[in-house]
């Protein structure tokens, strides 16, 4: 596969967004393995729970809901949405203070579940993360698919990115880039596009030394 330069990319983003100082200042980076391990827990599960509550609705009704979330699930405490009973987990799914949709609610409890299994693996969830690869991050966006509760599609992937997570995104315009130039072919969330991807990624962080996030904005914004 004949991969564009990444420089080419990273020349028309900033041709569109004011030069490379402004380009510079759009982008976002990632947080180290050191920082990424300063996250606790309880703060995973309720980016799991904000991203999952987030999808097919307005990003900013559910922002000004998230501290009635906060009251209502006890900060997200792991240990806490264990020991909540069936029926309690009904009853919150009604609370005015929240989204209400059951559904989602119960997303909460499976999502506590994962994290309890990789802590019990990995000392915590946030060293679990923060040691995976990013030159395999298709395999975490699998992992979170499969053991996680409405974590497919670009939620997992979001999720990790808002918590710092180094990670590509398969965002409407870097999947028109990628189809573009004929480097994925198939639906986005097969594991064909997911590899192809993967390793078109892993050609432009050995090229540029940019992060996979970095990497990612510099396509959407090469585009848009």
């Amino acid at each position: 596969m004949q991969y564009e330069l990444f420089q080419s990319i990273y020349d028309r983003a900033a041709l569109r967004h004011g030069g490379p100082k402004h380009l510079e200042q759009r982008l976002s980076r990632p947080l180290s393995s050191t920082e990424l391990n300063q996250h606790t827990d309880d703060r995973w599960l309720a980016a799991f729970s904000q991203k999952v509550f987030q999808s097919g609705i307005s990003w900013q009704v559910v922002r000004n809901k998230w501290s009635g979330f906060e009251e209502v699930f006890f900060q997200f405490d792991i240990e806490k949405m264990l020991l909540i009973h069936n029926e309690m987990w009904e009853e919150k799914a009604k609370d005015i203070r929240i989204i209400r949709h059951f559904g989602k609610v119960m997303t909460i409890r499976e999502n506590a579940l994962m994290i309890i299994d990789c802590q019990a693996s990995h000392g915590s969830f946030a060293r679990f993360i923060a040691d995976w690869p990013s030159n395999n991050i298709i395999g975490l966006w699998a992992y979170l698919k499969k053991h996680g509760a409405r974590l497919g599609g670009n939620t997992g992937p979001y999720t990790l990115r808002a918590m710092g997570k180094d990670t590509f995104m398969l965002t409407k315009d870097v999947e028109g880039y990628l189809r573009l130039h004929e480097i994925i072919s198939t639906g986005r969330d097969t594991q064909s596009a997911w590899r192809a991807a993967q390793e078109a990624f892993n050609h432009w962080h050995k090229e540029s030394g940019r992060s996979y996030t970095e990497i990612s904005q510099c396509i959407a914004l090469s585009i848009n």
